[in-house]
């Protein structure tokens, strides 16, 4: 078994193509040929307003699926009686500098804002929590185990919305505003909360701001334990052919499950409900079979590259697109062409961006040179 699957770093890189250049390619492509095919094509593109599930609202999933299949591969050899307190401490680095990260990316350290300075917002601070408790759980439990800390977290998690409420949130509201997940962060987020802002001694948060994060956590877990149940499996010493037929029945049980779930307890990726994990690991197992079945099984690994490119600095490819503008390099060079180029004008400009960011990617990958935290 080689170290490294080609199958992961592709997924991880597909994931990441999608998020930092295809989507926006898709969307100005769409705003400059505006028929109705393009505006079609542009809604794969959306996340769901609240409930339900779309292709995008796997992204985020997907990238902390990701997170928990490496565990296996890279804490196996911490597991039996080793000295862990270094380990600890590179766990700790880690989730801080994630989390740091994470507040970087909102712009809530590098706008120099006091009055913008928010604690739980991203998604590299719900990876931190996912991958925190999962790593935890690996080194000190076995798999059995593992599956039924999954479950209890996913029960913990709906029994909470269905039969918890503090104040107006809660006792099976699954509104926008009503649910007890937005309870909590209201209570103890408040002023910290992702766009909240004092009006006359009050903590006012966007009517449109509907995410939520505390509670939330509980199942940020168990997606990044399901990316580690997936990395055992394909750890394993049983045959590739088995390991992509366990990968596919699991995710098909797991989405039919969500979807039956979701009659009673809805699929909503804003406050990241237990039906929504079982839908969105699925859909992850079963990519994760498709992209092994091809590439580890098959041998398809010719042209994966550009995904490598991405997949082996993912962290490094989802700051950079955040927080540095290529825009300013994109106008300069293509100077000028605006009067000609029309409503395509805005489209050459983020071609630009994107390429810009693939080429210092590029740079990183052919001088091996992988940035992790």
């Amino acid at each position: 078994m080689k170290k490294r699957l080609d199958s992961l770093d592709a997924l991880r890189g597909f994931d990441l193509f999608c998020l930092v250049a295809l989507s926006l390619l898709i969307k100005d492509l769409a705003h400059a040929a505006n028929n109705p095919w393009m505006n079609t094509i542009k809604m794969f593109f959306r996340h769901k307003e609240w409930d339900g599930f779309s292709t995008w609202d796997l992204v985020m999933p997907l990238f902390m699926f990701m997170a928990g299949t490496t565990i296996p591969y890279s804490l196996s050899k911490y597991r039996d009686g080793a000295e862990k307190k270094a380990l600890y401490w590179r766990i700790g680095r880690r989730v801080l500098l994630l989390w740091i990260l994470g507040m970087i990316v909102q712009g809530n350290l590098l706008a120099l804002d006091p009055q913008r300075i928010y604690l739980f917002t991203n998604t590299l601070q719900a990876i931190a929590v996912g991958w925190l408790f999962s790593a935890l759980i690996f080194l000190h439990t076995n798999w059995r185990t593992q599956i039924g800390i999954a479950i209890g977290l996913l029960i913990t998690f709906w029994a909470a919305m269905e039969f918890v409420t503090i104040g107006n949130y809660g006792g099976g509201d699954y509104t926008p505003h009503g649910n007890l997940a937005e309870g909590i962060d209201m209570l103890l987020l408040g002023r910290f909360r992702d766009t909240a802002t004092i009006i006359n001694g009050e903590v006012v948060v966007k009517a449109s701001y509907t995410y939520t994060w505390i509670l939330s956590s509980l199942n940020f877990v168990v997606t990044v334990l399901t990316g580690v149940f997936a990395g055992e499996i394909l750890k394993s010493q049983i045959k590739q052919r088995s390991k992509v037929i366990l990968l596919g029945c699991v995710g098909l049980a797991m989405v039919v499950l969500g979807w039956i779930w979701n009659i009673w307890h809805p699929v909503i990726k804003h406050i990241w409900t237990s039906s929504m994990v079982l839908v969105s690991s699925g859909y992850c197992f079963l990519l994760m079979a498709l992209f092994y079945y091809w590439i580890d099984c098959r041998g398809h690994n010719r042209h994966l590259t550009f995904l490598k490119v991405y997949g082996m600095n993912s962290i490094t490819a989802y700051v950079v697109s955040h927080i540095i503008s290529f825009s300013s390099i994109s106008k300069s060079l293509f100077f000028g062409l605006e009067q000609y180029a029309g409503n395509y004008y805005d489209l050459i400009i983020c071609l630009s961006n994107v390429s810009i960011l693939f080429i210092l990617l590029y740079i990183l990958y052919r001088n091996k040179i992988f940035l992790r935290v």
